[in-house]
């Protein structure tokens, strides 16, 4: 090769090297991505905001089923997308690239939902605005209530809520003439949720609760006028509105509902309904797949609970002794609520010594008990609400009593472990307490990953010292066994075309849940198709993992790490966690 040739091509090579270089990814600001990202969440979603403690958006609601709000949402996550496809993913830390991992996640489902219908159907009777702003203004919930500010805040709330069930009647109508509505049986459940709001006394009404508990150092003249101003809103706002939909669901709406149980039956149903699957477990597996794990899962549970009704000495058949434990007087003792509240208390201390064996990361964020509002009650399961991250406002067990002598303790030792301790509470406010995770992912969600967590401490009981009692052990395999038939069920109604009475009846032949209880469940999965799925997916996974940890690590094997390693990132979608896990397990540690 001669000079003047090698000059050349080396005066073509550095050209090709400037142009690779003018396209590499400038080293950007990731902290400052996720920052943003956790902003417009808090935007798009204000109550969820402060649930999560995110005070600046207190006075905030949005309308979420507009075509205005779809359009702004659709265009906060394909910023988010081209935000991420700026960044140099190798140059992140391992933290970071799981979040990463985790903003692609959420705004490819999202921008997937978006796609969807589900906008057309706004209300439904087991979570959504109208069931969060009443929780809010009981005064006793994540709404603070503190501060002439606060009392401000709430007021301009209301007056949106007001116009919010405006929009909801609007795009409801809609549903109507698409023959995208709800089952009839569900949209019979919101009406005497809405009648429960209309009182012939203000002061009774459930938005004057918070005139009921002002703070100490308000003045008389500044609680007269925040008592005239709730007054108003409510005689004058609120109570028009939920006369008119009331008006609008028994004159309108029901007359239009369906008579199928799943969402598979309308248009675009099919499609809508495989998202949500993906959405709730956070794998590709598909409707079918899951059926088919549901029929093993409750295959094998049966055989253990064959096991407790031969040890307990019941001579009839397994869906007698369903029976006979859904009726048995002993494990029905009650006659005040405040004593299911008190067993729960007791469970509590039992297994507190036993605790620090398991965990060695526990959460700061107090704890408390307590029965669920009269108004949702009736329709409400057992269910965890999330303390504030700075600890002001305590992590919160609520329990429905919608009539304690028939209330059935059997499973109470499994609930406290799955709901509270070490289950929802340790890992939502050990996720929130987590200075080393950006702040969206303090507040985040997966249902497979949270709720599989909380199913999975269920399995605990034995080594935290409950399940001495076989029928509190049968309550353990009869809650995994409800979840177990959340997988069948749920598949069943929603891409197997099965009735709601199928449901029920497949439910009462394998499990021990009473029928009252059972026909809410079976419409609250009609209401909110695939999150019912999500419990026994990321539980099987969680064991999963803790076996190939034991197997693998053998006498290096501990407990406490490995409850610290599932619990130290917060929430993520399966496979980052077993990613995660695999990775200390192969460090040998």
């Amino acid at each position: 090769m001669t000079k003047t040739h090698s000059f050349f091509t080396l005066f073509l090579i550095s050209i090709v090297m400037i142009g690779c270089k003018s396209e590499e990814k400038k080293p950007v600001d990731f902290k400052s991505i996720t920052d943003a990202y956790f902003k417009e969440k808090n935007g798009l979603n204000p109550l969820e905001a402060t649930q999560n403690g995110q005070s600046d958006f207190n006075d905030q609601l949005v309308f979420e089923m507009t075509d205005s709000y779809r359009k702004h949402k659709k265009e906060v996550f394909e910023k988010v997308v081209k935000d991420l496809n700026s960044v140099d993913y190798e140059t992140l830390s391992n933290e970071e690239k799981n979040s990463f991992d985790i903003m692609k996640w959420e705004a490819d489902i999202e921008l997937d939902l978006l796609k969807q219908n589900a906008n057309l159907t706004p209300i439904q009777q087991f979570w959504g605005t109208h069931i969060t702003m009443a929780q809010y203004a009981a005064g006793e919930s994540a709404q603070p209530f503190k501060t002439q500010k606060d009392y401000t805040n709430f007021l301009k709330r209301i007056d949106l809520y007001s116009v919010w069930i405006d929009s909801a009647i609007v795009y409801m109508k809609k549903g109507i003439d698409e023959k995208v509505v709800l089952p009839k049986v569900l949209a019979e459940k919101v009406v005497p949720q809405f009648e429960a709001l209309i009182t012939p006394n203000v002061e009774d009404n459930l938005f004057f609760s918070s005139v009921k508990k002002f703070p100490a150092d308000f003045t008389e003249t500044q609680k007269s006028d925040f008592s005239k101003k709730y007054a108003t809103s409510i005689t004058e706002k609120l109570v028009p509105q939920f006369e008119k939909m009331i008006r609008f669901l028994k004159n309108e709406y029901i007359p239009a509902t369906r008579n199928t149980s799943g969402i598979g039956s309308i248009k675009g149903g099919n499609d809508l309904y495989k998202i949500y699957v993906k959405q709730w477990t956070t794998t590709t597996e598909t409707p079918e797949d899951i059926h088919k794990l549901g029929l093993s899962e409750v295959a094998r549970i049966k055989t253990e609970m064959e096991k407790v009704k031969n040890q307990v000495g019941f001579k009839g058949s397994l869906i007698e002794f369903f029976e006979y434990v859904r009726n048995k007087s002993e494990l029905m003792p009650f006659s005040k609520p405040e004593e299911v509240i008190a067993n729960f208390e007791r469970i509590h201390t039992a297994i507190k010594p036993n605790v620090d064996k398991l965990f060695s990361l526990q959460p700061k964020t107090p704890f408390q008990i307590k029965r669920t509002e009269a108004f949702r009650e009736k329709t409400a399961s057992a269910e965890y609400n999330q303390g504030a991250a700075d600890g002001s406002r305590p992590g919160t067990f609520y329990v429905p009593i919608p009539d304690v002598k028939k209330y059935n303790c059997y499973g109470d030792e499994d609930l406290f472990l799955h709901e509270a301790i070490p289950g929802h509470h340790f890992q939502i406010s050990l996720q929130q307490e987590n200075q080393n995770l950006p702040d969206f992912r303090k507040f985040s969600w997966f249902g497979a990953y949270g709720e599989g967590w909380a199913l999975y401490t269920e399995s605990l009981g034995k080594e935290l010292g409950l399940y001495t009692d076989p029928y509190q052990y049968f309550g353990m395999l009869g809650n995994e066994m409800h979840r177990a038939v959340r997988l069948v069920v749920d598949t069943g109604i929603h891409s197997k075309g099965w009735t709601r009475e199928h449901a029920i009846n497949y439910s009462l032949e394998n499990e021990a849940e009473s029928e009252s209880s059972i026909i809410s469940e079976i419409e609250r999965y009609m209401a909110i198709p695939g999150q019912a799925l999500s419990y026994k997916i990321g539980q099987l996974k969680i064991l999963e993992l803790r076996k190939k940890a034991q197997n693998k690590l053998k006498d290096k094997f501990d407990i406490k790490v490995f409850h610290q390693k599932v619990l130290e990132s917060g929430v993520m979608p399966l496979a980052l966690l077993e990613k995660k896990i695999n990775h200390w397990i192969a460090s040998g540690v």
